[in-house]
């Protein structure tokens, strides 16, 4: 129900009048201590919860009162009404304002516990409530990177936010920034809200790329899902996959191959070792098995990406085969030197010494 000036109680308009008689009678303004009171009632008012605009027609129906000067000029009333409104609206705006930071703030605490799974996790849930999520069903995190660093407020996450909004309500999604990425999470079992949030955040930013993790049962599994998306995306990097959008679900394959990674160093040295004493260090020969593996041991296609004859390309296959005693084009070999590859780039080989 909308307050109207009626229902403004009278402490919120006390002393108004008399201020404003005041000061018109001589035509002075407002002193320090009379549009601080006005401040104060200000922020009073909006702590209370009441309507800007009934309050200030409330204020003005006081001037019907007695308590003005008769002799008062017209311009005289208005001047001083008006300064003993302005400070009375400063004072709201101020409180709104502090009770927005306060709401932001608390907010912000939120989301940190939500991604990293700080703080009781049953005060969690409730807390939760407030922010539209019901941490007792399973969520999926979805985070975009983009050019930039992204900031709540920015005209990226807003664009996103908007389209969101319009296309599936502010219920039981909670979209955000965090370090500078955009932050979706949703219902896992509402796959279509993360699909959509990752169209917009791809526009949004220009080419970005999104990172999905799993949907993750309970309070804490937010935060288990944004770290399995915050993976994706360095091993995307890692990897230099450049996919718009990458599923965790999809990627299950690489954490299992680096979850030993003593062993995965021993298997990256044993079978690729031996390139460093090519001409020119084992780099380009390492990025020739990558070509060759990520084309589909196509040669062509690998040369192609390389820049290279096919020619030239073979003879590399063939120096790789010469100083491993590995051969690509066999089966056998193959799977061992593309675990080999996969297990450099992961481990940032040979840039790296293991």
């Amino acid at each position: 129900m909308t307050t109207t000036a009626r229902d403004i109680p009278e402490e919120y308009l006390t002393g108004h009048a008399a201020i404003v008689a005041e000061a018109s009678a001589t035509g002075r303004r407002l002193t320090r201590d009379e549009l601080e009171s006005r401040r104060v009632l200000g922020e009073r008012a909006a702590d209370a919860g009441l309507g800007l605009r009934a309050l200030i027609g409330a204020q003005l129906t006081t001037l019907c009162t007695g308590e003005l000067d008769r002799g008062a000029g017209a311009q005289a009333v208005l001047a001083a009404s008006a300064q003993a409104v302005d400070a009375f609206i400063e004072g709201y705006e101020r409180a709104q304002r502090d009770t927005l930071r306060q709401e932001e703030a608390a907010r912000r605490e939120f989301i940190d516990d939500l991604l990293y799974g700080r703080s009781d996790l049953g005060q969690l849930a409730e807390r939760a409530e407030r922010f539209g999520l019901r941490l007792s069903l399973a969520h999926a995190v979805a985070v975009a990177v983009g050019r930039e660093a992204y900031e709540e407020g920015d005209p990226v996450p807003r664009a996103v936010e908007r389209a969101m909004i319009g296309r599936f309500g502010d219920r039981d999604v909670l979209l955000t920034t965090k370090d500078g990425r955009l932050i979706c999470v949703a219902p896992g079992d509402l796959g279509e809200v993360l699909t959509y949030f990752a169209k917009q955040a791809h526009a949004a930013t220009d080419g970005g790329q999104v990172a999905v993790g799993r949907a993750q049962a309970g309070p804490g599994g937010v935060a288990h899902s944004y770290e399995e998306a915050l993976n994706v995306l360095d091993l995307a990097e890692r990897l230099e996959l450049d996919e718009p959008v990458l599923r965790a679900a999809d990627l299950l394959v690489f954490p299992v191959l680096t979850r030993d990674r003593q062993a995965m160093a021993d298997l990256v040295v044993s079978a690729l070792g031996p390139l460093r004493r090519a001409r020119g260090g084992a780099r380009p020969l390492l990025d020739t098995l990558t070509a060759y593996f990520d084309s589909g041991c196509v040669a062509a296609e690998a040369a192609r990406r390389l820049s290279l004859s096919v020619r030239a390309f073979t003879y590399r296959l063939q120096r790789i085969h010469d100083l491993t005693g590995a051969d690509p084009a066999d089966p056998v070999h193959r799977y061992t030197l593309q675990t080999a590859v996969i297990g450099a780039r992961l481990l940032d080989w040979p840039n790296q010494e293991l």
